[in-house]
């Protein structure tokens, strides 16, 4: 949906706010950072009953600019497992701000001054390090610094000590501001501290600026503050060709800027704590797997959710979503999830239905057609309520005292139904609330999901506003995003006026503009000021809860605003971009990000929000989209349509795209699982799968779905060819597996790729399960299973491996042990001229029941060009007079392979006809043939 005025005025603005960009990024970029302050000194260090150590550091000399230094802070740092090193210093003497323990469940720290015991012995003379299993923590007594090196290796991971540099000065720590900073090497690669469009690609770039405080602007701007807060950067190194990963997480949620200037990072604070966590690694994927265990795994998704979802701002009434589904259908389109966006609200209020556009009986008619073809339906939410005497959900909001407030009255904003009150997530009545006001919608309407969306806060008005008395607001013509409360601006305080102005919206606007009034105050007597960047992920909290309670089903979120741990209940669409090529190109970028951030299930609006796309882009655009793990089209309500079937031509290129998708819907469903127990991204950056690999750590235009599934789309206007890179090894094309590309060393290739042509590409020694397809995934889902095995290229002794999870996804566990769920080992080797695929099976109860069966085996890069022979499955040899085939076909391939003078030939092996039920452990052989 358009977020609000200072959304679209990004569109009209665009090129002033980029020249206003550039504008900071030179000042940033030249500049030599200011000294604040004068440094602390660790005056005691002692050891904690809980096997850290603490100690206090006394300021050496005050300054005021900023504020006040803090005199006396504590000091506490402790391994709090293997891999995981936390070092966090406060106020010694106040509780301050930090993000609540029960929205992000951690190990508490020690009450302040627990940590000094009278009777401990004082370390600081005896101990300058602080060793755990994986990392080692140093310090400096005077003027204090730390870091915090690799065991392994003594490789230095983070280092507070400038050692006299100019690039930035000691640790600051006054009530709003903090300032810290570590040295970096000129070759570390730094990934994350989003949310924003990057326009240099994945890789953070030195004098970009990077701000996180979560905002209402659209993703056109670029370096800005977005929707969502992740203070986390992952580090990869490469030391003597072998790579090695880190991670390093500030947990605060105020307001920030960080600046990287390459051999440095410096973060620039107004409020909180310093919470430092360290992940120790040594690869990306054990960086993410250590992340997500401290700030929750991502959530379990339905199996509909990877299917194929359309939206669009200005579905007028019900019969336009009718036609659209039935659209897609003529079209031959998959399609599993309609969604509307405010459309089908009365007066744009949350939790009702247009009585005229979208009438409950016929609603619920249509509801019920979808449902039974196993389509979803989701609607949009937005947090503000609006104030009307005669709204239920206002009524019943006021009576339970749910909404934040100014001066000890409901704080009043507007968003799209004009005068609004904002619910404090905090505050556990809110909670009750928002969950029986969930209910109360899914009874009138039997919605499949919630899209939660503007909840950065995103405000039309700034400061403290008044529903005028003379005038209509909203008036009911014009965009409806003008401010129309009398307002008046909040500058009084120092939490709307702090000292330090970090560079909001890219142009260092208030930090209470558009968005709730920073002296407002939550439960407890929270400031904004302080739970500003946590308000999307709270809400994503008791939706998911009020979700669980329904009907006991896995839930479906799409958050646009996210913080540290959103990923553990909801989905992330990357906002409102626009129909541009640039656009396309940073999707990509933004999507990687959040698999880091832990946020896997995300996607960007396909062909773009802000209209308008042409029929080329579109075309590219759902060739890369139908790979995105959240596949959605969604447009602005003045955008042309643009559904794929719009285009003969764009239908043509999803037709092709997405019958891919849905073919390799099994995979997806089983990196949903490995996200949920492991961490792990379901798209990723190359260097994920080839670390050791350097070429591959800036490449932002490739990206790998899971560890062996390359896509290389077409990113720019008139190109029917993509120059792709490919890591070592050997590849296979999913559309054609002929096609065999084999890459020693790595190398670029440059690929045909005309309109409805998008390269997707197969690693060796990996085993996919794939399914037949369909028009939706609950059909789709239903179709016999093929196994695709790759091995390298000419293969005469290899192994491949693969797995399969399956279960009721409508459970809100995903896991196993409950009777509802099977998990599958597939392993294939060849080895003296003999092929062997087998599978071990764990539960196999519920693919049996399903009745799931394995049809056809294909078996990619063996060496060999005689006909394969001597078939046998499960131990018994195949006969004549079975229906099982046993065929073969050489590939193609583009870099050449020869043994001596003769090149090596490679072949596709196809065993079709089998009956091989997928929940029983099964073993298949044969022979390879020997060229005469």
């Amino acid at each position: 949906m358009f977020s609000s005025a200072s959304s679209f005025l990004s569109l009209s603005f665009f090129n002033y706010l980029l020249l206003l960009l550039l504008c900071f990024h030179l000042v940033n970029s030249s500049s030599t950072p200011t000294k604040i302050g004068n440094g602390y000194r660790l005056i005691s260090l002692k050891e904690t009953p809980d096997g850290g150590i603490g100690g206090l550091l006394q300021v050496k000399e005050r300054n005021n600019m900023y504020g006040p230094d803090i005199p006396l802070l504590q000091l506490y740092v402790k391994h709090e497992t293997q891999d995981r090193l936390r070092v966090r210093i406060t106020d010694a003497e106040k509780q301050r701000w930090e993000v609540p323990y029960n929205l992000l469940p951690r190990e508490q720290a020690p009450a302040l001054k627990q940590t000094i015991g009278r009777s401990r012995k004082n370390l600081i003379t005896t101990v300058q390090e602080y060793s755990g299993a994986e990392l080692i923590f140093n310090y400096i007594a005077d003027p204090f610094s730390f870091s915090v090196k690799r065991k392994s290796n003594g490789q230095t991971l983070f280092n507070s000590s400038s050692d006299g540099s100019s690039s930035f000065g000691v640790m600051v720590f006054k009530d709003q501001y903090l300032e810290i900073s570590t040295q970096l090497p000129n070759d570390a690669s730094l990934y994350g501290l989003g949310e924003n469009t990057q326009p240099h690609g994945i890789k953070l770039f030195p004098g970009d600026p990077y701000t996180l405080y979560t905002t209402d602007i659209s993703a056109i701007n670029l370096n800005a503050d977005l929707y969502g807060s992740h203070p986390v950067y992952m580090d990869l190194r490469n030391v003597k060709g072998q790579a090695y990963a880190h991670a390093v997480l500030l947990l605060n949620s105020n307001g920030m800027d960080v600046f990287y200037r390459g051999t440095s990072l410096t973060y620039k604070i107004i409020g909180g704590v310093f919470d430092f966590y360290f992940f120790s690694g040594p690869s990306p994927l054990a960086v993410v797997d250590q992340y997500t265990s401290l700030i929750g795994r991502p959530a379990a998704m339905p199996y509909w959710a990877f299917g194929f979802h359309q939206c669009r701002w200005g579905y007028h009434n019900l019969s336009v979503v009718e036609d659209v589904v039935e659209n897609y259908k003529k079209a031959q389109i998959p399609l599993d999830v309609i969604w509307n966006d405010d459309d089908h609200m009365d007066g744009h209020k949350d939790f009702t239905l247009n009585p005229n556009n979208y009438p409950r009986p016929k609603l619920l008619a249509f509801l019920e057609k979808i449902h039974s073809i196993g389509m979803k339906y989701i609607v949009l939410i937005d947090p503000g309520i609006g104030v009307n005497s005669s709204y239920g959900v206002y009524q019943r909001g006021i009576a339970n005292d749910v909404f934040i407030k100014y001066q000890g009255e409901p704080y009043l904003a507007q968003v799209w139904p004009g005068a609004v009150n904002f619910p404090d997530f905090l505050n556990p009545k809110t909670v009750e609330w928002w969950g029986d006001e969930i209910r109360r919608f899914h009874e009138l309407v039997p919605v499949d999901g919630l899209w939660i969306d503007m909840n950065e806060a995103s405000n039309f008005c700034s400061g403290l506003c008044k529903i005028p008395k003379d005038k209509q607001c909203p008036s009911g013509t014009g965009p409806g995003w003008d401010c129309c409360l009398d307002c008046k601006n909040i500058t009084e305080t120092r939490w709307d006026d702090p000292p330090y102005k970090i560079n909001a919206s890219g142009l260092q606007v208030p930090i209470g503009y558009k968005t709730i009034a920073t002296s407002a105050v939550h439960y407890n007597g929270v400031l904004e000021y302080d739970a500003h960047s946590i308000y999307g992920f709270s809400q994503a909290i008791a939706t998911h809860k009020a979700l669980q309670g329904l009907e006991g089903k896995r839930p479906f979120i799409l958050s646009r605003s996210t913080y540290v741990g959103s990923g553990k209940y909801a989905a992330h669409w990357t906002g409102d971009n626009q129909g541009t090529w640039e656009d396309l190109k940073y999707s990509i970028s933004t999507m990687i990000n959040f698999g880091i951030f832990g946020v896997p299930m995300v996607g960007s609006d396909i062909c773009g929000f802000y209209p308008a796309p042409t029929e080329e882009l579109c075309n590219r655009w759902i060739e890369v989209g139908a790979f995105y793990p959240f596949s959605r089209d969604h447009a602005n309500y003045y955008s042309p349509r643009q559904e794929l079937y719009q285009w003969d031509s764009v239908a043509k290129s999803a037709r092709n795209a997405l019958g891919m998708r849905y073919k390799i819907l099994p995979y997806l469903y089983t990196l949903n699982y490995e996200a949920h127990t492991t961490g792990a991204p379901i798209a990723r950056p190359l260097f994920f799968s080839f670390p050791d690999y350097t070429e591959c750590y800036g490449l932002s235009t490739q990206f790998l779905l899971g560890s062996s599934l390359m896509i290389s789309p077409v990113l720019e206007q008139g190109k029917s060819q993509v120059k792709a890179l490919f890591p070592p090894g050997s590849w296979y094309n999913m559309f054609d597996m002929t096609q065999s590309i084999t890459s020693e060393g790595g190398q670029y290739v440059t690929l045909d790729a005309p309109l409805h042509v998008v390269n997707v590409h197969l690693y060796q020694n990996s085993i996919l399960p794939m399914q037949q397809g369909g028009l939706i995934s609950k059909e789709a889902r239903m179709t016999p299973f093929t196994l695709l095995v790759s091995f390298p290229a000419g293969a005469t002794d290899g192994k491949a491996a693969g797995k399969l999870f399956l279960d009721d996804d409508e459970l809100q566990e995903m896991k196993l042990g409950s009777g509802s769920a099977t998990y599958v080992d597939f392993y294939a080797t060849v080895s003296e001229g003999t092929v062997k695929l087998w599978s071990e099976v764990q539960e196999s109860k519920f693919a049996l029941d399903k009745g799931w069966k394995i049809v056809k085996v294909t078996v990619l890069g063996l060496g060999g060009s005689g006909a394969p022979s001597s078939l046998d499955v499960d131990g018994k040899p195949v006969t004549g007079a079975s229906n099982i085939e046993l065929s073969s076909l050489e590939q193609k391939y583009i870099t050449n392979l020869e043994v001596g003078d003769e090149k090596k030939k490679i072949m596709m092996v196809e065993v079709d006809g089998l009956e091989i039920p997928v929940g029983k452990n099964f073993a298949v052989s044969w022979k390879m043939g020997v060229s005469g």
